[in-house]
């Protein structure tokens, strides 16, 4: 079975660095994890305007408001088949703050679409569309289009002035021999919201269920 990834890019997928085509393109059937170990060199957050919009995505694991320098961090891919058979790959990420803080995301490939569908939180309540490309360096862009909303019978597309466009950087430095992420999630009026950057090496596991943590509270069927 193909990666997520390289169903969605296809032969652009092979312009990805050999390191950076190794992270991104397991599936469940492989039977990995990679868990990533590294620091945040900088962790920030937009001014002070901003802070509700941070303070009320921790309630859900999508942002939060804390900032620092030389951040211990964490971030777990599983690939897996959730409940309703989609192939799933987990981005869990875990900042080691004066308050530890987590950001949860679970990405999902829509047939219907050709395109990645990202699930944010705890409970899936927010599905942002997935746009990716091949950098200059190998490396990987993802950058979030539509945004839709889903708990219960309510579904509605959520307004962009409520909500910021990510802008998530990966590939892999030669020189330094690790990975480097970076990322810029920022709105049209209230400029740039929040953002981290740093470098992680990455361990791969094999075998075991998904750990109960790492999983979803809730599942959202709709796109």
């Amino acid at each position: 079975m193909k990666s997520i990834y390289r169903e969605v890019l296809g032969e652009a997928f092979d312009r990805l660095h050999p390191k950076i085509q190794e992270r991104f393109g397991f599936s469940s059937e492989d039977g990995l994890a990679a868990i990533g170990r590294g620091t945040m060199a900088r962790l920030w957050h937009g001014p002070f305007y901003t802070y509700p919009f941070l303070v009320i995505g921790t309630f859900r694991r999508i942002m939060f408001p804390e900032r620092g320098t030389d951040v211990p961090f964490t971030i777990r891919n599983y690939a897996y088949k959730d409940p309703l058979g989609r192939e799933t790959v987990t981005w869990i990420r875990d900042f080691a703050t004066r308050v530890p803080r987590r950001f949860d995301a679970y990405m999902i490939q829509s047939p219907s679409r050709g395109i990645i569908v990202d699930y944010l939180g705890t409970h899936q309540h927010l599905a942002v569309d997935l746009e990716l490309s091949v950098m200059e360096n190998g490396g990987l862009r993802l950058v979030s289009g539509e945004q839709r909303f889903y708990e219960g019978p309510v579904a509605f597309r959520f307004p962009m002035l409520f909500s910021g466009v990510a802008e998530v950087k990966e590939w892999y430095d030669d020189d330094l021999g690790r990975y480097r992420i970076e990322v810029v999630v920022s709105n049209r009026i209230w400029g740039r919201l929040f953002g981290y950057s740093g470098a992680f090496d990455v361990e791969w596991i094999e075998g075991g269920e998904v750990p109960e943590d790492v999983l979803p509270r809730r599942v959202e069927k709709r796109e």
